[in-house]
């Protein structure tokens, strides 16, 4: 009974942190499954309105290492409670507010709590189960595609019925209880309590560096193609059936993350140029696919089972390659992550004026070549075989 009751109140806290990291994507990419409506609301186009989440993720860029570093010291247990009760307020606003410049605002205290969040997160689940951190981790991580595949779609569905308010009103609920659930079944962390090596000379840490430049280009990849795949699989003749493409890809990035998670801890370098090399293929099959629906789907669902455990390497690789400097580590790729979400989907943009959607597979293709030269070369820091 006792080991039981052990082994529960770790998982019971780490499924708080995994509800965490949903409400963080979940928030971020909502206003794409509800733009039409939220665009109507605010009385702007929808150009303006999908800046929602443009400026969502400058928050988040902006703020999570100078925050990082302002909150060194705070117990990890406030430190989250204060990042979900900031998702609770700005949600709130962004469902009662009539004005784009007030939800602009919002959005952007939303991004900011992201950083909070998401700087904390892997380091938080690695201290609960020291014994498993990599399997800790994507447990946590599990949030990110079960937040893409299952809460946009139920979101977009929601606010379809009633409204693009009522989907950000079910957000600030879900944080409120989070809340809740945070304070009752997360047990606290101590902050840093030493001093903290200033955030850029963590880059002199060995192995810190390839893991973010991995980050950079790896996320700049995938984002240029996933933020417009519902315009390339229109040019594809799968216009209809973008909804289906994406389960498909949420459903294989959740079996992803169970195979890192079952084997981080012993093969972080194998799973890591596994799923490089299965992104690459499917970016190679959607390039020659020609409207064939059969390689579409097949390349996509290679493309969620090597993309699903890439953010649980990632953060593991960070936190493992930073070791005492690990959070300052964390708070960079964080705002690596989100500089990189941004520029993909500028760079996606420029790419479909100058070249038409055919570019975006042939473009992920040729960005994981150096991703993969740079995991291949940190054979010793970085990306060893074990974590």
């Amino acid at each position: 009974m006792t080991n039981s009751s052990t082994r529960t109140r770790p998982l019971t806290a780490l499924l708080a942190l995994t509800t965490a990291a949903f409400v963080t994507v979940l928030t971020e990419a909502l206003p794409a499954g509800v733009l039409p409506g939220m665009s109507a609301g605010l009385g702007v186009g929808e150009a303006a309105a999908g800046q929602a989440v443009t400026v969502y993720a400058l928050g988040t860029a902006l703020t999570a290492i100078p925050l990082s570093s302002a909150t060194a010291r705070w117990s990890r247990k406030r430190l989250l409670l204060t990042g979900v009760a900031g998702f609770a307020v700005a949600n709130t606003v962004t469902t009662l507010s009539a004005d784009y410049a007030v939800t602009m605002v919002a959005r952007f205290v939303a991004g900011v709590a992201a950083g909070v969040v998401w700087a904390l997160l892997a380091g938080y689940a690695r201290r609960l189960v020291p014994d498993d951190r990599g399997k800790a981790i994507a447990i946590v991580m599990a949030g990110i595609p079960l937040a893409l595949s299952l809460g946009i779609p139920a979101g977009t569905f929601l606010g379809g019925l009633f409204g693009w308010r009522s989907a950000f009103g079910v957000m600030s609920a879900i944080a409120v209880a989070l809340l809740a659930w945070i304070a009752v079944a997360v047990p606290d962390q101590p902050g840093q309590t030493t001093g903290r090596t200033p955030v850029l000379r963590t880059l002199t840490v060995p192995g810190v560096v390839p893991v973010l430049a991995v980050t950079l280009v790896f996320v700049l990849a995938h984002t240029v193609l996933y933020t417009y795949v519902a315009t390339f699989l229109g040019a594809a003749g799968l216009g209809g059936a973008v909804d289906v493409v994406l389960l498909v890809f949420g459903v294989a990035s959740m079996a992803g993350i169970g195979l890192v998670g079952a084997r981080i801890g012993r093969a972080l370098r194998t799973l890591m140029v596994a799923s490089t090399l299965l992104v690459a293929v499917a970016a190679a099959l959607l390039a020659v696919s020609a409207g064939s629906p059969v390689l579409v789907y097949v390349a996509v669902a290679l493309w969620g089972l090597g993309w699903g455990g890439v953010p649980t390497l990632l953060q593991t690789a960070a936190g493992n390659a930073g070791g005492a400097e690990a959070d300052n580590a964390q708070a960079m790729l964080v705002t690596l992550w989100n500089a990189a979400m941004a520029a993909g989907g500028v760079a996606g943009g420029v790419l479909l004026d100058a070249a038409g959607p055919a570019a975006f597979p042939w473009t992920l293709l040729v960005l994981l070549l150096p991703v993969l030269a740079v995991v291949l070369g940190a054979r010793r820091h970085g990306f060893p075989g074990r974590s």
